[in-house]
């Protein structure tokens, strides 16, 4: 049986870019809308456009939230995969196939190996912020050590089943764009597997404040003393077991040029 993928694309008042997004989305996988209470129409405009589910928010929930709930909507409709993306472009939509050639893997990463327009600012963000994940993730005070991480708050990503079931139960604290380093951070402390495929990343715009810097930085103290395990669905579940890993084809099987899967063993915490 053919595996299945759901891009979910998180949107608020984009209804200048949203149509061009579905029409790009859909020539490869189906794609779920999430509207977060956006005021200029933005769901409606896709409502009607094949391949596509639009989930509305009564009220502005965020990028965790809109996420989370599209994962919901993954799971009761059994898909396979789920990949997120942007939804003013940022992300090029001809990129998916390099992501689905990655099925081998839990959580699948586009880093951002070009860019274009963007602010050298940002570019220093990014990359500050992967040295301190990679830390983090690995509770070393070593700078270089850990993962080895090239791009650790992309938002172009694709999540395995496993990954966006576990998020879902996840008792995640994140509520804006640092959802990306507390995802990163639960897959990467249950023992999941973690690849990177090179992106062309466009700015366009950009919702960042300093507000949601400091709140990426209240996240990621947490991380180095939080427990992030998360209990099993069903019945013998112990309080704080991690999720079963999938199996998997070896590291360098359909791995594109670029790309750097990452293994570590469950418990490994």
């Amino acid at each position: 049986m053919a595996l299945r993928f759901l891009v979910v694309v998180p949107a608020f008042n984009e209804a200048s870019s949203i149509e061009e997004v579905v029409r790009r989305v859909t020539s490869h996988a189906d794609v779920c809308i999430v509207d977060d209470a956006s005021t200029d129409g933005t769901g409606d405009r896709v409502a009607d456009m094949p391949r596509t589910f639009v989930i509305r928010h009564e009220h502005n929930t965020h990028i965790a939230e809109a996420i989370r709930d599209g994962f919901r909507y993954a799971i009761k409709a059994g898909y396979d995969f789920c990949i997120t993306m942007d939804a003013g472009l940022s992300h090029d939509p001809n990129a998916l196939p390099s992501f689905m050639e990655h099925t081998d893997a839990d959580l699948v990463i586009g880093y951002r190996s070009q860019h274009e327009n963007v602010p050298w600012h940002r570019r220093a963000l990014s990359r500050s912020a992967s040295i301190v994940m990679n830390m983090a993730m690995a509770r070393t005070p070593i700078p270089g050590m850990g993962p080895g991480l090239k791009d650790c708050t992309s938002g172009y990503r694709m999540y395995s089943r496993v990954a966006f079931e576990m998020l879902v139960r996840a008792p995640m604290r994140a509520r804006t764009f640092d959802f990306h380093i507390e995802s990163l951070a639960f897959a990467y402390r249950a023992g999941l597997r973690i690849a990177e495929v090179p992106i062309v990343y466009r700015f366009s715009n950009s919702s960042l404040r300093w507000a949601i810097v400091w709140e990426a930085l209240r996240t990621w103290g947490t991380l180095w003393t939080r427990d992030l395990r998360v209990q099993q669905p069903g019945a013998g579940a112990a309080p704080g077991s991690s999720p079963q890993r999938r199996t998997a084809k070896d590291a360098g099987a359909g791995a594109a040029p670029g790309s750097s899967p990452q293994r570590r063993t469950a418990g490994n915490t």
